[in-house]
């Protein structure tokens, strides 16, 4: 980027401030906004030029910056000139094509419009009345979301952060609904309480760990699964867990079935898991009707009776980690990777994972929003508003306060690329992960090691005669040396105890190109002498 002098440096001629303790001046703006767009823009055509994982030593880039902050302010062109300088070097790149780790993500230029609008009106979505546009573009934009995965009107969402916080809040939700009086008497000292269980596969996702543990449950009442020679829970096994539970008093109080796990993106079985919730649940309760909601004119929940549940929450939570796979969904032909959510009480999926939305953004979906409002709902006097009738105020679904304008970039990438041009490139991203695949059973030596229902691809190099110890070395040596060519960013894990490399394909700019060079450097690097 070329940094020219700006206000603050003498013979500029542009005044560095509207007034003394103002702002920059919008002149400064437009200049540097413009070369930070036109940087950007050459930033997203030529990502490849620099390696994909940072190369930094960890403290480096703290060292390159100074110990305590400037008296005095200093020039944009200085700061622009040190972002490259110091901070460029220490950024692993997700946006490169070459990013094949963990859950590769995007941001692609109608997102980064939004983020910048975002950004300029700064507004807080917390109340109705603090940004109507943010509040009810928010029902609209994950309405809009809804009805592109297949989901029915009775489900409700809204947008947090990560899949993490909405899968605490189902889980919070599930407590509440479960009519324990948690939220006025809590769970300490209580001889009145059981202890209260959560099941999920050994493939399920931390979050569920972190948010037994946040919500006081305790980590060692999330009971895990076991999973099918695909990765799946199994069903029996989830009701045997559950009826072992019950005969020693305890409460079984919600299930997460996952649709694309972190390790191997396997998909749970959800209709039976729903089965097996339905006639495993504790008590005798009576059936009685459950209530869903649809948004009403102004956004409101309005409540519904659909679906049976039991009486006194004895049957427990149904919820459905989609936060990957449940962007395929948008895809009609692949719309069955959501078979039986349709009986879950609430599911979250991330725009930020695999629907080209820049982080974050995750979408949870509730047919029981009261529920969530009765769990977190607190109202001080100067937050009270009398005059708007039943507007949604969002604040009152989870537990932040502040809530940034989300919705925008969501709804700006929903209408520039559209319902078709986003299942056409998550089918595009589906068919090189499958043939990579068919690169890699192809090769001697080399295997896959798990099904590939949707973009990502967990495979390993196992030449005949060698122990599991030498392969885990091997390909971690591999895994290494591909990281550090600078080509690409591969991840790992372990199946059944055996070290397993992962190739997840979900930028929007990745070409086949790219795959197949990553596929030329990890055989290459399975040849290195040394090994």
């Amino acid at each position: 980027m070329t940094v020219r002098p700006d206000a603050t440096e003498p013979g500029a001629g542009i005044p560095e401030m509207a007034g003394a303790t103002g702002d920059l001046s919008p002149e400064l703006f437009v200049r540097y906004g413009r070369e930070l767009v036109e940087w950007i823009a050459d930033y997203l055509a030529s990502a490849e030029q620099y390696p994909v994982l940072s190369r930094v030593a960890p403290g480096e880039i703290a060292a390159a910056l100074p110990p305590s902050p400037p008296a005095k302010g200093e020039s944009l062109g200085e700061i622009i000139a040190d972002f490259e300088r110091t901070i460029m070097p220490g950024i692993t790149h997700w946006n490169h094509p070459g990013f094949f780790a963990y859950f590769a993500n995007s941001a692609p230029v109608p997102g980064i419009l939004a983020e910048l609008l975002s950004a300029a009106l700064n507004a807080n979505a917390m109340l109705w009345r603090t940004s109507p546009a943010a509040t009810e573009l928010e029902l609209r934009s994950t309405d809009w979301l809804r009805q592109m995965m297949g989901l029915g009107s009775e489900w409700w969402g809204h947008i947090n952060d990560t899949a993490s916080i909405s899968t605490m809040l189902a889980i919070a939700a599930a407590r509440e609904a479960a009519g324990l009086d948690i939220r006025e008497r809590g769970m300490s000292g209580r001889g009145d309480l059981p202890v209260l269980r959560i099941y999920c596969s050994e493939q399920a996702h931390s979050s569920v760990d972190k948010a037994a543990i946040t919500l006081g449950i305790g980590h060692e009442n999330v009971v895990h699964v076991p999973v099918d020679a695909e990765f799946r829970m199994r069903p029996e096994m989830l009701r045997a867990r559950i009826a072992e539970d019950v005969a020693r008093g305890m409460r079984p109080l919600a299930v997460i079935a996952t649709v694309g796990t972190t390790s191997t993106t396997s998909i749970d079985p959800v209709r039976a898991i729903a089965e097996v919730i339905r006639s495993a649940a504790p008590g005798s309760a009576a059936p009685v009707a459950r209530q869903t909601v649809a948004a009403t004119a102004s956004g409101a929940p309005e409540a519904r009776q659909t679906g049976a549940a039991t009486a006194s929450g004895a049957q427990p939570w149904l919820h459905v980690d989609a936060a990957y796979g449940g962007s395929a969904a948008v895809v009609p032909s692949m719309r069955q990777v959501l078979d039986g959510a349709e009986l879950a009480d609430s599911l979250v999926v991330n725009p930020h994972k695999w629907l080209f939305t820049p982080v974050d953004c995750s979408v949870l979906y509730v047919k029981q929003p009261e529920v969530l409002r009765r769990a977190f709902s607190l109202v001080p006097e100067y937050l009270t508003s009398r005059s708007h009738g039943d507007a949604v105020n969002l604040m009152d679904y989870g537990v932040q306060l502040g809530r940034r304008f989300r919705a925008l970039k969501l709804w700006m990438v929903i209408r520039a690329f559209g319902a078709e041009g986003l299942a056409s490139r998550i089918e595009a991203h589906c068919a090189l992960a499958r043939e990579f695949a068919s690169w890699v059973r192809a090769e001697p030596g080399w295997e896959v090691m798990a099904p590939v229902p949707f973009s990502t691809v967990c495979y390993r190099y196992a030449p005949d005669g060698t122990s599991e110890e030498a392969r885990e070395r091997m390909n971690a040596a591999i895994l290494e040396r591909v990281n550090a060519s600078g080509k690409a960013f591969i991840s790992h894990t372990k199946l059944n105890g055996k070290y397993a490399l992962r190739l997840a394909i979900g930028n929007i700019r990745t070409e086949r190109r790219h795959v197949a060079e990553a596929w030329q450097v990890l055989r290459e690097g399975a040849t290195t002498p040394g090994r």
